[in-house]
């Protein structure tokens, strides 16, 4: 009798001790994501815009941590499971702001001008980054980027491709830099070039990264300019999915291993990862209706909140000496990848005549 009250209790006690291994590193996160958070408030209340988001701001904020304290084995495993398995719940919960009515609503013409842009945009990248001596990882990430929605489209392809810690930061930090440099900017094409207010909110929408970004950038150009930039830029996040579906069909080939036997049963799971599926089934729910509208608020807020706290556990796995040895070189690609997609969206404008 005592020697299975002896047995029962480590088995009992097993989720209880994962909890107790998990929580400092989750709680240091929080708390990280918490400040990042603040800061992104203090922008706004004196900005009126939030130039660098709460995301970009614990990704750096970990990385300064990092850089004067290595977390002991205490930190470890919560730090890790905040990168990847909350990061992969939150890709799992964007999908129910997915609604394929946006899509149609936007007109076959410009759709068809949105999908180009990104397609192109994301080949193109990547070869650019290749071609100056770039990881494959990395260039994905750039390349995603650089051509959908800029941090969040890294951070939702970066679990999909096994992208490390400093292949993320190195992107991301260099991303915010050049995506805050495109809201001051870009509102000078508008004399220069002599756009309308739809044909600049569509070039807004097709090249500023981030939501909040394309609000501040269209606000100079006004109220028609951030509509339509708003709807191109929606439109534009909504390529995500199919892209981060496509490359987790992809991800096997990137390991360098050799390829497994065909199973004898069709394992969508081995497949796809669980959490694009989650992401389609979610998409397909909001889609036909079966997520109201007053849940996908919430929904979206605890995804994004999940991204943030991700991201500072980023930050805190990053070696900032890796990050300074490839920093050139990811300055480059990110910079002439932006070029590009600038011109490719000038081109479409006017040879479709958008706007």
């Amino acid at each position: 009798m005592q020697k299975n009250r002896l047995m029962k209790p480590p088995e009992s006690r097993a989720p209880v001790a994962r909890i107790r291994e998990l929580a400092p590193g989750i709680a240091l996160c929080v708390a990280v994501t918490l400040v990042s958070i603040g800061l992104q408030h203090l922008e706004e209340d004196t900005f009126e815009h939030p130039y660098i988001e709460a995301l970009v701001i614990a990704i750096l904020l970990g990385m300064a941590i990092r850089s004067f304290w290595t977390p002991s084995p205490l930190w470890r495993s919560g730090i890790a499971f905040s990168a990847k398995q909350l990061l992969e719940v939150a890709v799992m919960l964007l999908g129910a702001s997915i609604s394929f009515a946006a899509i149609v609503a936007s007109g076959p013409l410009l759709l068809a001008a949105i999908v180009a842009t990104v397609v192109v945009t994301i080949l193109a990248s990547f070869a650019i980054s290749r071609l100056l001596g770039l990881a494959v990882r990395i260039s994905i990430l750039i390349a995603c980027g650089n051509s959908i929605c800029g941090n969040s489209a890294i951070a939702a392809v970066a679990p999909v491709i096994g992208a490390s810690s400093d292949d993320v930061a190195s992107s991301i930090s260099f991303t915010a830099i050049l995506g805050v440099l495109m809201v001051l900017g870009l509102p000078l094409l508008i004399p220069l070039l002599g756009l309308g207010a739809g044909q600049y909110g569509i070039l807004a929408g097709l090249t500023v990264y981030a939501v909040p970004q394309v609000l501040a950038a269209t606000v100079p150009a006004g109220l028609a300019a951030t509509q339509i930039g708003t709807l191109v830029k929606l439109v534009r996040v909504l390529m995500l999915g199919p892209v981060v579906v496509g490359l987790s069909l992809l991800a096997p080939r990137l390991s360098g291993a050799a390829p497994q036997a065909v199973p004898r049963r069709f394992d969508p799971f081995k497949l796809v990862p669980w959490f694009i599926l989650g992401f389609l089934v979610l998409a397909a729910c909001r889609s036909l209706g079966l997520v109201p509208d007053l849940a996908v608020g919430p929904i979206t807020r605890v995804a994004g909140l999940l991204t943030v706290v991700s991201m500072a556990a980023l930050g805190l796995g990053v070696d900032v000496r890796v990050i300074g040895r490839v920093g050139g070189r990811v300055t480059a690609a990110v910079t002439l990848s932006l070029v590009l997609l600038l011109l490719i969206s000038l081109g479409l404008i006017h040879l479709l005549r958008l706007g």
